[in-house]
């Protein structure tokens, strides 16, 4: 007969509250360890674009709600491409994310031999916000609606002009779903970047571009350009007197630019959700919603789920422009 005395039951039963207490307090002690690590935030365009606005505005506050660095990296390249791939083949593992916008699935359109399909191999984090651009004239042009560009385009058609950013932004594919909408031929003149194209707008070498409202804003204010449309669903507080493509009688021509944030796929729905919960409480933020004002943008959330069915949305739209309009990447 084995004999056992109080103490060795209580020995017993305080070894079993300790493996107990362990196997409670190992798992949040990895989890913690396996979050000390940086957080990057992949920005595939230059320093100061609306996208990188968004990734700085979201660095300093995510950091402080997950207790770890958070780090901008600008990889440019390729319309966007190079920075997308490298989050594309970056491991899922919630220590890497692209902060992107519309131009992510434009791309897929005007490319379809890239080496990665942002439908398949991205998983939506979270929407962060909505840009809005204006069709805008020069004044010498003498145009003062939308109506009346189209109607020079249709007097004489080709010799009409505009210019974009390059070939796939946003400000030409805007353009030529307004060409599409419309039923004009408008000749297109892509640059190289936002900067020479305004300067050759303003100059009155090329007669209409889509802009961003940030961009156009003083140039309208102070009379060097005219804005005839808002490729929007609804006017925007910023140019109240501006209408939409739709109000001018020409058919709708929703535009709107949206950015967001992007992690590999792969990463599990947990940390997905999480993401999204501390992105989307960030976005209430007074000190966000100036900062994005500035740049005619206006924060927006959505679930994980709601962001991915936009994304698929506005990538069909695109695909059937693209066909549409025989659009080519250069």
């Amino acid at each position: 007969m084995i004999h056992i005395t109080a103490s060795a039951i209580t020995d017993l039963n305080r070894r079993r509250v300790l493996w107990a207490a362990a196997a409670l307090i190992m798992p949040l002690f990895c989890h913690a360890q396996a979050n000390t690590a940086p957080l990057r935030l992949i920005v595939p365009f230059t320093p100061g674009t609306g996208i990188d606005i968004v990734a700085r505005q979201l660095s300093p506050r995510l950091s402080q709600k997950l207790g770890r660095p958070v780090v901008v990296e600008n990889r440019v390249g390729a319309s966007g491409s190079i920075g997308t791939e490298a989050v594309v083949r970056a491991n899922p593992d919630g220590n890497t994310l692209l902060v992107s916008v519309n131009t992510l699935v434009m791309n897929r359109a005007l490319s379809p031999n890239l080496p990665f399909d942002p439908l398949k191999d991205l998983t939506p984090v979270a929407l962060t916000s909505w840009g809005e651009l204006i069709l805008v004239t020069p004044p010498k042009t003498g145009w003062k609606t939308a109506k009346e560009l189209v109607q020079a385009a249709k007097n004489a058609p080709g010799r009409i002009n505009y210019a974009s950013p390059g070939v796939g932004t946003p400000h030409h594919m805007s353009m030529e779903l307004f060409k599409n909408t419309a039923q004009v031929f408008i000749t297109h003149i892509p640059y190289r970047g936002t900067a020479p194209a305004v300067t050759d707008l303003l100059g009155g070498q090329v007669d209409a571009m889509f802009l961003p409202i940030h961009v156009a804003l003083a140039h309208v204010k102070a009379g060097r350009l005219v804005a005839l449309a808002i490729g929007s669903d609804k006017r925007h507080p910023l140019m109240p007197d501006v209408p939409t493509v739709a109000q001018t009688g020409l058919g709708q021509v929703n535009v709107s630019m949206w950015f967001g944030v992007f992690a590999p796929s792969g990463m599990s729905a947990d940390q997905v959700a999480t993401f999204n919960r501390d992105i989307n409480q960030i976005l209430t933020s007074e000190e966000v919603k100036t900062a994005f004002s500035t740049q005619g943008m206006d924060p927006a959330t959505a679930t994980p789920a709601e962001f991915a069915r936009l994304v698929e949305r506005d990538a069909d739209k695109w695909a059937r422009l693209v066909k549409a309009q025989g659009i080519k990447a250069e």
